[in-house]
């Protein structure tokens, strides 16, 4: 029985945003130890506040100040701490419903067990000693022994307050990191796939029904919703289909930009995959392109396509896989 392929992956990225009045407020408040909510045209007090009412799409920007006090509505227990999560011993996710606001904040509550949290327990929150304006500037909740309307820091009750939302130096932008780790476990056609590029093979699978060779295969035709098993050697010169060029260099990906990133259809295969163009200036790239990959030593798959010097394949060779 051949070896079962495994591999580990990582999608990572920053992401970016610009914030509204409201939320610029909101996280600003955060670091000046201030929970603000927004009030909906129907009364209703937000928290976390969003800027469009959700029940009627109109803008609301009535922001209110709301206690650090709250009831949970419900939770669930995390045992394993994952990395980069808010406390690194187990805690409980919660809902909390801070006292003069009418939805739930998400966040997690320091707790010695699960037997310690309950629905409908009273919290309060905990503030992180170094704030910049964020979600995490609530470092998380803790037990507290107040009940609903008693003040859960001096000067505030139960009551939602106005506020104007003023803060100096206000928080403009927020860029979260996202990241998912996992490892990806290719089934029998994919596999058949990754073994034949080991030998500088490119191998794809025929539809049974509608007779299109599928590269890289998925054991499946996606027309015709049957299974594929008959094996087939394609190219390995291809067309270029369509492509694009990159201007933005990835992090660990020691490739300078800018480069083009294109849609290859192989000789013999029925669908485009996807891979560098090196060899040639970036402008030169071109529908119709003729190429072949270039494998480095050692490596199990091509490291790019580069021209092969073949006159330029007519588009009606190739337009039905653009």
């Amino acid at each position: 029985m051949p070896d079962i392929l495994s591999a580990p992956l990582v999608v990572e990225f920053p992401f970016t945003r610009s914030l509204g009045p409201v939320q610029s407020a909101f996280l600003t408040g955060l670091r000046e130890r201030t929970v603000l909510g927004v009030r909906t045209g129907g009364g209703k007090v937000l928290v976390p506040p969003v800027e469009y009412d959700p029940v009627t799409a109109e803008e609301i920007h009535e922001l209110v100040e709301v206690a650090t006090t709250g009831t949970v509505t419900t939770w669930a227990w995390n045992p394993r701490p994952r990395r980069d999560q808010p406390l690194d011993t187990p805690f409980a996710w919660v809902l909390v419903r801070l006292d003069g606001a009418d939805t739930g904040l998400l966040h997690v509550l320091d707790a010695p067990g699960p037997e310690a949290v309950r629905t409908g327990m009273r919290v309060r929150v905990r503030w992180a000693q170094d704030r910049t304006g964020a979600i995490t500037d609530i470092a998380c909740f803790e037990p507290s022994g107040s009940g609903p309307g008693e003040p859960g820091e001096p000067g505030q009750t139960g009551e939602p307050v106005p506020h104007d939302g003023e803060f100096t130096e206000p928080v403009t932008g927020i860029v979260a990191p996202a990241r998912l780790d996992y490892t990806y476990t290719p089934g029998r056609a994919q596999s058949a796939y990754l073994e034949a590029l080991a030998d500088r093979r490119v191998v794809g699978e025929r539809c049974p029904s509608c007779r299109k060779v599928y590269v890289p295969p998925r054991g499946a035709c996606p027309t015709c919703g049957v299974a594929t098993d008959e094996r087939v050697e394609v190219g390995p010169r291809g067309t270029v289909t369509t492509y694009c060029v990159v201007n933005i260099k990835a992090k660990n990906l020691d490739i300078e930009v800018p480069y083009v990133y294109a849609h290859i259809a192989l000789d013999g295969a029925d669908l485009a995959l996807h891979a560098r163009i090196g060899g040639i200036p970036y402008d030169q790239v071109r529908m119709g392109l003729r190429v072949e990959p270039v494998w480095t030593e050692g490596s199990r798959h091509p490291d790019h396509y580069r021209p092969t010097g073949e006159p330029d394949a007519d588009y009606d060779a190739y337009k039905e896989l653009v």
